[in-house]
């Protein structure tokens, strides 16, 4: 495919996240006419103020966090998949959500554990959001320290899971010793929410985004030479070490903000990358990396319509949506056994 081509899918990817997220404003429990939709996001005032709060302080500030979301957890999965050389690698893979999902354990079903040292009164939205990034954090300082001294890639990937599997071992530890409530709050974390968020959260979730899309940029060139295996990087003048720092690092804040902000959602950084080179056709990373992060947004944001059944009251689990979106996904590559150039 040339590159004019090339060009054009990422034009045409861009004209649908426009008309998806004007969709996502539309649809909901309340429906609201277009115009009116569109006269509130431009500021201009109307009749119903109803209306534009809902539009205003709901509707937008969800699409906003579904694009973020989607957008980060597609390219961190991305880099994982390039990093690791494996078409099975997603953005959890160096154990970032279990790390989360600890902090979040230990914050919400600690107390049946510690004989009530943590209490009820600690439990609030920020509360969590701080669990679970101190969670992440100290998964993504275990992984760094262990990055510094492992120079097989593989290593690590295989330290990363286990890592997942430590702490998710601590967590059925917790459930046991936990009561029916605490128990469910934590499920009800852990089935992800991208309709949470206010204004301020969603500039810091923005803030953490732009971090990690800043180091995945400047790793573009080193990302394409590991396409061809780390002796050729190497022979290429990449420093395998420090590209591999930034990748992690890149990742961690990526996956660890969208983890912390929204809970964990699954396979959306698994399947995206995959459906992204299927349109493109290559695997340069100067195309792939906005590609990806424009399919990552359209596709939470479809998952977010679909969760939200519009025209009812009722909402489905964001996790689960994407689960069912993205598994048939994975399945389909590994019965086609398709061969995808890394």
């Amino acid at each position: 495919m040339n590159l004019k081509k090339r060009h054009l899918n990422i034009s045409i990817l861009g004209f649908a996240l426009v008309l998806i997220i004007l969709l996502s404003l539309y649809l909901g429990s309340v429906k609201i006419p277009l115009s009116d939709v569109l006269k509130s996001i431009f500021g201009i005032p109307i009749d119903n103020s109803t209306w534009q709060y809902i539009v205003l302080e709901y509707r937008l500030p969800k699409s906003l966090t579904a694009i973020l979301i989607g957008s980060g957890l597609s390219l961190s999965g991305l880099l994982m998949q390039t990093l690791f050389r494996n078409p099975l690698a997603g953005p959890y893979v160096l154990g970032l959500s279990s790390g989360a999902s600890l902090g979040v354990a230990i914050l919400v079903m600690g107390s049946g554990l510690f004989g009530g040292i943590l209490g009820s009164a600690f439990f609030s939205k920020w509360s969590i959001i701080i669990a679970a990034s101190l969670g992440s954090l100290m998964v993504m300082l275990a992984v760094l320290t262990t990055a510094k001294k492992v120079k097989d890639t593989m290593t690590l990937l295989i330290i990363g899971l286990m890592v997942a599997s430590l702490t998710s071992a601590v967590v059925s530890v917790l459930a046991y010793f936990s009561n029916a409530e605490q128990l469910q709050m934590y499920i009800f974390w852990s089935f992800g929410s991208l309709g949470n968020l206010n204004w301020m959260e969603v500039g810091l979730l923005g803030i953490c985004w732009l971090i990690g899309i800043i180091l995945s940029i400047f790793s573009i060139k080193n990302l394409n030479a590991l396409l061809l295996g780390e002796n050729y990087a190497k022979s290429m003048g990449v420093s395998l070490s420090r590209n591999r720092l930034i990748i992690i690092i890149s990742t961690s804040i990526l996956a660890g903000s969208a983890t912390a902000f929204a809970g964990p959602i699954a396979f959306v950084g698994l399947a995206v990358p995959h459906l992204v080179r299927q349109l493109v056709k290559t695997n340069d990373h100067l195309i792939l990396l906005p590609s990806v992060l424009i399919a990552g947004a359209i596709v939470m944001l479809i998952c977010d319509v679909i969760a939200q059944l519009p025209g009812s009251d009722l909402t489905l689990p964001i996790n689960a949506v994407t689960s069912i979106f993205g598994a048939p996904i994975v399945i389909w590559l590994l019965v086609r056994k398709q061969k995808i150039m890394f």
